[in-house]
């Protein structure tokens, strides 16, 4: 069976297909071919968010793509600078009116800061809760089918847990060979919240590590598929994308199943200090567990 027909069951009841596509850093006007690519290659699920400036152009590749609405899996992210109800409320609505779909399978808080203050000491408690509550309105009225979060800590997501009236279904954060956060992920398998992992190969630095393209050989597979592999092995979600469409068929041909061995070997690889022209992004300046 492949990994594209593969489904993780949120604690809502909604089923999610076990990889997603995702589309950062893809432009607009852009974006609409690498959509249509993936789903093409066979993915049901693709990510973009608010702060991606892209949502127009992933509805119109979900609507030229051939595939029925209900059979793709859509998330995006409330933008992470929205921190009262009513503000909430207008974005929640924008998105659905730019992707031109009737609901949105999913909406996650994109952080629990802003990003110019990201996990600086501040946890916006009030604020996030008050987004939460827009959302929780969004969902009861069907506009989206599931709800979660993304880059929130453990309580960060404490926060919600214990004043919100939905339980938020996944926590998208960070997560690649040699960057686990192995403490939260336990903490959320725990609370039963799935965790999705953005940039699983490291926004492509981790492909250069010597000992991760050692054992992609042992496998016979490439380095990039190796790292998806690993999310997949630890339970989580992975989220790779890619504008090239022989890289989207490959991130999600993995046929193979890594030891544990080697899988103990991936978690203890020493952490990438360097994310390159990426480094700049406050998503890779945090340290993780």
């Amino acid at each position: 069976m492949s990994i594209l027909t593969e489904q993780y069951t949120l604690s809502n009841g909604v089923k999610i297909p076990k990889i997603g596509f995702g589309t950062w850093l893809v432009d607009d006007d852009k974006v609409v071919e690498p959509v249509k690519d993936a789903i093409n290659a066979g993915y049901r699920h693709i990510d973009t968010a608010q702060a991606y400036e892209n949502e127009h152009g992933v509805g119109e590749g979900i609507r030229n793509s051939g595939v029925a609405r209900e059979d793709i899996f859509v998330t995006t992210k409330l933008a992470a600078e929205i921190k009262n109800h009513d503000e909430a409320v207008e974005a929640i609505n924008q998105s659905l009116e730019r992707m031109g779909v009737d609901y949105i399978d999913m909406m996650i808080i994109h952080s629990p800061q802003p990003w110019s203050d990201f996990k600086n000491g501040e946890h916006y408690f009030e604020g996030n809760l008050a987004a939460w509550r827009a959302m929780e309105e969004a969902y009861n009225d069907g506009k989206l089918r599931a709800i979660g979060v993304s880059n929130f800590d453990q309580e960060d997501v404490e926060n919600i847990l214990e004043n919100g009236s939905v339980k938020p279904v996944v926590n998208q954060v960070l997560a690649h060979v040699s960057n686990t956060p192995f403490n939260l992920i336990e903490y959320c398998q725990k609370n039963d919240i799935l965790v999705e992992a953005y940039s699983p190969v490291a926004h492509g630095e981790i492909l250069n590590n010597q000992e991760v393209k050692g054992m992609a050989e042992k496998y016979n597979t490439s380095a990039a598929q190796l790292c998806i592999q690993y999310c997949i092995q630890l339970g989580l979600l992975p989220l790779p994308k890619s504008e090239n469409p022989d890289h989207i068929r490959s991130n999600a041909d993995l046929d193979f199943e890594i030891s544990a061995e080697d899988l103990n070997k991936l978690k203890q690889i020493d952490r990438i200090k360097d994310y390159g022209d990426s480094s700049g992004f406050p998503v890779f300046e945090q340290d993780q567990d």
